[in-house]
């Protein structure tokens, strides 16, 4: 998996940098625990911090190749997984590729050297990683097709700076801790601008992008993105076709030399990855997969239903365990512990952002990534199948589908991902929140492809599959990297196989919700692998703590910042909406909803603590 960071500067050697090239790579020692490495030539610099999962003793990096002589052409620092790098590899020895190793890393760089900058288009997998060649003195910057492994950089006048998070950049001295509006708005809103990052001056590459920085300047372009395509599969054909997709994925991404272990929580999405490992492991001759889940103290007893989760994930759990017989372990958690001050400094640390719209999740989340890491070392998930296959209540619900914003602002999620509640008024209309989030979402629509001939309901079912695979689907990602590589765990996303992605975007609505349900192709291509209770389960999200004890111990934060002149979020927020919500009575219940407005609040005062951040408005 990994971390990397890197600097081009083609005014300098960059051999008078190596402190701070050093500081930049351990910045990703979280990332990568296993080891660490340097490479520096003339202008360039490449930065790596290595999780061992594939040849845990040739991998180390940076990686240099040969070709054609015994000079380098061309060194990689290289973050993520290609699930066919064994195909790639006896295509490439066929060519007279000679491998020194046996990881994917190799593979990779002597694809670029093999078929230039095209390589990348023969590439399955999660990656981000940096090419530097030679022979050209240019550098590439290039990420997975879906964004599933982040990549920064920041253009210099000379160059580039480069990381897989922003703490990785903001080490160099050239790289400010400066927030301007639009940073703020993206913050404040649940959007996720493409390649927007936050901190001035500082982007992320896009998904399906590369990157190319040579001394002529800075040039981009996408290798991938969402088509429209006719779907000429019957009914039958494409369920069929969805499960040979799913077969294939999984059996890619169950290859591992370390522990290997899935995260389930009894829906539908991560029981079918569970059962699929299991069912492959198990004809493979090796062991069950082990599985994990997250519940919290009482929380069995004490589950109210609400609009969103209507049923507990443990039942559910039991049942796919009793049927395929994986070695399973709940990782129960306190609610009082997740609002620890000292977790939240770590979770902001992990993210260099605050903790906006997950709520609770964010510590849950990473406390259960550090009990599977005690176990395992790369883990399989369940997300993206709701963007991939309709699963959310938004793709279902008429006000959401009319609505002319992003789905999930609408109806009765959109309280959940509202978390301006307590800000100034004035201050949100100084940023003019509304055309913002107007603007964000015309871009949106205006990317999303359009198959002629379409009807009215699949161009806009098309257009709300769009939205959600390019930025909803990016801050789910985007929590699931930085909670799991904070604590050095692989977490792998089967569902977002590009042929997977690209397959389902084009199945027309009426044949994806066939039978008037959420995911019903990935029903009908699952049914064989699952409980009927897990089959038929309506859709629940992560859960969330309904422990009045962690609304309490967020309101004692809220009340401390009040309490603090020095608080840098105070002149942010609205004095009298933080006292009104301070004087409501707390209930025996604490909805993840009622509680966002304080964990905004809360999440930007540490993290414009925790680093320093000047707000430019």
């Amino acid at each position: 998996m990994c971390g990397i960071a890197g600097w081009l500067s083609y005014s300098q050697n960059l051999e008078t940098q190596r402190d701070t090239l050093q500081r930049m790579t351990d910045t990703m020692a979280r990332r990568g625990p296993d080891a660490g490495g340097l490479w520096i030539d003339g202008p360039v610099g490449l930065g790596h911090r290595r999780l061992s999962i594939i040849d845990l003793e040739g991998g180390r990096q940076p990686m240099t190749a040969m070709h054609g002589g015994p000079r380098e052409v061309a060194a990689i620092t290289y973050s993520g997984e290609v699930y066919n790098f064994r195909e790639l590899r006896t295509e490439l020895q066929r060519l007279g590729h000679r491998f020194e190793t046996r990881s994917d890393t190799e593979v990779v760089l002597r694809a670029y050297v093999e078929w230039g900058e095209a390589f990348v288009e023969r590439l399955n997998g999660m990656y981000a990683f940096a090419i530097w060649d030679l022979r050209t003195q240019e550098l590439l910057l290039i990420r997975d097709r879906m964004g599933v492994k982040p990549l920064y950089y920041f253009p210099t006048s000379d160059g580039v700076v480069f990381g897989s998070e922003p703490k990785a950049l903001l080490a160099n001295p050239l790289v400010p801790r400066k927030v301007r509006a639009d940073g703020l708005r993206e913050i404040l809103e649940m959007v996720k601008t493409p390649g927007h990052a936050v901190f001035d001056g500082m982007r992320e590459v896009m998904p399906g992008e590369i990157v190319r920085i040579n001394r002529q300047g800075l040039g981009r372009r996408h290798y991938w993105k969402l088509q429209a395509r006719e779907h000429v599969h019957s009914l039958d054909e494409t369920i069929r076709h969805t499960r040979d997709l799913l077969e294939d994925i999984v059996d890619r991404q169950i290859v591992a030399d370390v522990p290997l272990c899935s995260l389930l929580s009894g829906g539908l999405d991560s029981s079918i990855i569970t059962a699929l490992a299991s069912k492959k492991l198990l004809a493979a001759g090796k062991e069950n997969i082990r599985s994990f889940s997250v519940d919290f103290v009482d929380h069995g007893s004490g589950f109210t239903g609400d609009a969103v989760r209507g049923t507990p994930d443990a039942p559910f759990v039991r049942d796919l365990v009793e049927k395929i017989r994986s070695s399973h372990q709940e990782i129960v958690l306190d609610s009082r512990e997740l609002a620890d001050p000292v977790l939240r400094a770590q979770i902001v640390r992990a993210l260099d952002l605050p903790p906006a719209f997950w709520g609770d999740m964010w510590p849950s989340l990473y406390r259960l990534f550090q009990e599977v890491r005690k176990h395992s070392t790369v883990a399989l998930s369940g997300e993206s199948a709701d963007e991939v296959f309709g699963g959310y209540r938004w793709f279902h619900d008429p006000e959401a589908i009319r609505a002319d914003t992003f789905p999930w602002l609408t109806s009765v999620t959109g309280k959940y991902f509202d978390g301006k509640t307590l800000f100034d008024p004035g201050l949100l209309a100084q940023l003019d929140m509304q055309s913002f989030l107007r603007d964000s979402y015309a871009q949106a629509i205006a990317e999303a492809p359009v198959l002629p001939g379409e009807s009215a309901v699949d161009q806009r079912m098309r257009q709300m599959s769009y939205v959600n695979l390019t930025r909803f689907v990016q801050t789910l990602l985007d929590r699931k990297d930085r909670m799991s590589m904070a604590v050095g765990l692989e977490v792998r996303v089967p569902f977002c196989d590009h042929r997977l992605v690209e397959y389902a975007f084009n199945i027309p609505w009426a044949m994806k919700a066939f039978d008037g349900r959420e995911k019903s192709i990935l029903r009908a291509a699952t049914r064989d692998l699952l409980p009927e209770s897990i089959s038929e389960r309506v859709k629940s999200p992560y859960p969330s703590t309904q422990d009045p004890a962690y609304e309490q111990a967020l309101r004692d934060a809220l009340a401390a910042i009040q309490a603090d002149r020095n608080a840098p979020v105070t002149p942010l927020l609205d004095s009298g909406r933080i006292q009104q919500t301070l004087a409501k009575p707390l209930g025996s219940v604490s909805p993840m909803y009622e509680r966002m407005g304080m964990e905004l609040a809360v999440g930007l005062n540490t993290w414009l603590n925790e680093y320093d951040v000047s707000l430019e408005l």
